[in-house]
């Protein structure tokens, strides 16, 4: 009888949580997909990879396509014209070229007037080739594109390949694949706008004390669908979250920082 009770449990134990695993969004991670370009490649190819990555997974228009948390590099700005155009005028002694790499690999390097040092390093989760793809596309826009196939290959000999440690990893998985929670803030960058344990942004909701004021299924929501809902207190900040979490974390990621979250009392 106690044999039969105990199997009685397992298998509800397992019909729940195979319950539980169906109802989470079952995601593939799906990461900016990595350049697989050489020497040879053509500025058109970088343009278009570069723009690829910058109006969906690269997570750029999050701040930049708003013109209040960071400039919005795709319009004028006080009657310079576009990134393209304004960019070898930031900074004395660098061109364009030069000056938009800094800005994505050491971005506190130079602030702009009236903005926060808010961007984090984009080595943190792209490779070199796709920085200097970010960097063609917006010298393209309004100015002329003087990335080669050169740096692409310098940056791959250099093992400059940060954003495969971070934010892609083993398969190009989220983080490498790991369901740590702390491996998952540093691949999305998440301490840039929420603090935790003091530390990090003031753009978004606190990670302290989440749990207090959220559900699971809230804090999920939260990651799947940012835009649907604003935190009192944020409305200034609405659609600065990327909509991506959704895509790049696997369910198994997704779960393990929903009740890391949710444990922030």
């Amino acid at each position: 009888m106690a044999n039969l009770k105990v199997f009685l449990v397992v298998v509800a134990t397992i019909a729940f949580y195979t319950m539980l695993a169906n109802a989470i969004p079952q995601v593939q991670s799906q990461v900016p997909e990595d350049t697989a370009f050489g020497a040879t490649v053509t500025a058109d190819e970088l343009v278009a990879a570069g723009q690829q990555l910058y109006e969906g997974a690269g997570g750029c228009t999050a701040c930049h396509g708003l013109g209040t948390r960071a400039p919005n590099l795709l319009t004028d700005q006080g009657g310079a014209g576009l990134i393209g155009e304004r960019c070898a005028a930031r900074v004395t002694g660098q061109d364009c070229r030069t000056y938009l790499h800094t800005s994505l690999t050491e971005p506190n390097a130079f602030v702009v007037p009236g903005f926060q040092p808010i961007m984090p390093d984009a080595r943190r989760t792209l490779s070199g080739a796709q920085i200097w793809a970010l960097v063609a596309f917006l010298q393209s826009t309004g100015g002329a594109v003087t990335v080669t196939g050169a740096d692409v290959a310098a940056a791959d000999a250099d093992g400059d390949d940060t954003g495969a440690a971070a934010g892609g990893g083993s398969g190009g998985a989220f983080a490498g694949g790991s369901t740590e929670p702390t491996a998952l803030l540093q691949a999305g960058t998440c301490l840039t706008c929420h603090q935790l344990g003091g530390e990090g942004g003031p753009i978004g909701p606190p990670f302290d004390g989440m749990g207090s004021r959220l559900t699971a299924d809230r804090i999920r929501r939260a990651i799947l669908t940012p835009n649907a809902d604003t935190a009192a207190g944020f409305a200034a900040m609405a659609g600065t979250m990327p909509a991506t979490y959704g895509e790049q974390l696997s369910a198994a990621q997704l779960e393990a920082l929903v009740q890391f979250l949710v444990e922030r009392k």
